[in-house]
Parts: structure tokens; sequence; C-alpha cells
């Protein structure tokens, strides 16, 4: 399972990178008010800004790369992974708009990374992949060739 761990951080990072996409595609275009407006046409104004098209781009391809890793790992051991992706905004809000980083936040994070930690040394085993196979039902096909 170590081996997926590059795809389960690019799922991370790119998930991460879309919300700093979208937080600056929104301070872009300023306070979000339907004042006035069609509702219909400022949403197609906002999707259709630069950073929030390209966040929105970039979540999909987030959500592609955890797909993958969905069908290569157990999600017990794949999803709560995805919880760097708070520690990767923190520290690039941090870092790109200048937002605090306090002692509570960064105990967070520090509890979030150890937490982490632990869920990958535990690993997926055979084990989880014999307990799914027994959960799923056998096809008529296949319950055919074992009648034989």
């Amino acid at each position: 399972m170590a081996k997926y761990i590059p795809f389960i951080l690019f799922t991370v990072f790119t998930n991460a990178a879309a919300q700093v996409m979208l937080k600056y595609g929104m301070m872009q275009l300023g306070p979000l008010t339907f004042a006035g407006v069609n509702p219909l046409i400022k949403i197609l104004q906002i999707v259709f800004s630069p950073f929030v098209f390209l966040g929105l781009c970039t979540f999909v391809i987030s959500m592609a790369s955890h797909l993958f890793v969905l069908s290569k790992v157990e999600l017990s051991f794949a999803y709560p992974f995805l919880s760097l992706a708070y520690v990767a905004v923190a520290v690039f809000a941090f870092f790109i708009f200048h937002e605090d980083l306090n002692a509570y936040r960064i105990g967070g994070i520090a509890l979030i990374c150890v937490g982490t930690f632990f869920i990958a040394q535990g690993g997926s085993s055979i084990a989880g992949e014999e307990k799914l196979a027994e959960a799923l039902p056998v096809s008529a096909s296949s319950a055919h060739e074992v009648s034989r």
C-alpha cells in the first residue's frame, strides 16, 4: 500500500491547491451578493471567473486521482489522508493570504499529522480484500461456473 502514497499525496495537494485557487478567485470577485442580479447569471460569472474555474478544474483532477487510489487501496486507509489537505491549506493560507496560524491551529495540525502517521502505519491487508470479496454478491455466470 505504501506504493500508492504518492498518488494519495497528489490527491491531497491538488485538493488543497483547488481550495487556494477558489479563495483567491473569490477575493478577486469581492463580496458575494445577488442583489439586483439574475442569480443564474451571477453563478455563471462566479464559475467562469479565471481562478474559480481553475480551482474547480483542479478539484476534478483531485477527484480523478482519488478514484484511482480508491480502486487500489482500502477506503479506511486512503480517506484519512485527505485530512492532510487541512494541513496544506492552513500552511498555504498563512503564506499566501497571511492568515493567522496560532498555537491552537498548530496544535490541531500536529494532531492531524500524528493521526495520519498512525493510520499509515496500519497499512492495508489482504484480509480486507478477502472481506470485500466475501461481501460482494456472486454473479450468475461465476455461480454457474462454480456449480459445474
